[in-house]
């Protein structure tokens, strides 16, 4: 397995994509129900097939990841071959940058001493969506827009 196997909540989310793939297994819900039943084993196997599909279609589609903790911000921008950062420092400990309200205060005075602007590109040391992968393990998150990475990457230009 490539990636981790989708929770079961995420299946279930997921049920009717998850059908049409079995369908496209000739796996009816018949003979799915006695796999499950019958040969756990194989059905583990379709779900991590079903998994990998899934995170591989989600993590190519992703072009902004970002994470917050209470001190930084990293917000990546992964373009095809390089995966670009900005990453903002906050100076002041009474300011948490994983809170809206700390979010609102970078918004509101950037240009603040509190704030510390880096910026970073690097080739990707092993396969781009792996890359992705191992940002969401450790706590990232994917975002559609890139909203913050536009706003401060003037910042760092």
């Amino acid at each position: 397995m490539k990636y981790i196997q989708l929770t079961k909540e995420q299946l279930e989310e997921l049920h009717q994509e998850f059908a049409t793939f079995l369908a496209t297994q000739q796996i009816d819900v018949k003979e799915w129900n006695d796999i499950k039943a019958n040969k756990p084993e194989v059905a583990d196997e379709e779900i991590n097939i079903f998994s990998d599909l899934v995170w591989e279609d989600v993590l190519t589609k992703a072009e902004y990841v970002e994470h917050f903790s209470k001190s930084s911000i990293n917000l990546f921008y992964c373009t095809e071959g390089v995966i670009q950062r900005i990453m903002i420092k906050s100076n002041d400990d009474s300011v948490d940058l994983s809170s809206q309200e700390g979010i609102q205060t970078l918004l509101n005075n950037p240009k603040s001493k509190q704030f510390e602007f880096f910026k970073g590109a690097k080739k990707y040391a092993k396969e781009r969506n792996l890359e992705i992968f191992d940002l969401i393990l450790k706590g990232a998150s994917i975002n559609k827009e890139g909203a913050l990475y536009q706003n401060f990457k003037s910042f760092v230009e």
